[in-house]
């Protein structure tokens, strides 16, 4: 029997939490750059609320995109320790 180590949600939360929120700064400062590029657009179905551009809007992103990444781990967290463990037994 394979001895398979489990994953935890606390670091895969954070892990994805500021990658989301990291990519969406730099999309942000990409956007004030180059304000003939429409990468934000992308963002705004995803982000609930947020829009182009304000500081109430930027920390709003923040906190969404934050809170996507947190979604993703709970969810994905427990699926992965689960499948793993059913291939090593």
């Amino acid at each position: 029997m394979a001895n398979t180590k489990h994953i935890r949600i606390y670091p895969v939360g954070m892990a994805l939490g500021l990658l989301l929120s990291v990519s969406f700064v730099l999309c942000v400062i990409f956007g004030l750059m180059f304000p003939n590029a429409t990468m934000y657009q992308a963002w705004l179905p995803l982000l609930p609320g947020v829009t182009w551009i304000s500081w109430p809007s930027v920390v709003l992103g923040l906190v969404e995109t934050f809170a996507y990444g947190w979604y993703v781990a709970i969810i994905f967290v427990p699926l992965y320790n689960y499948f793993a463990s059913k291939v090593a037994s």
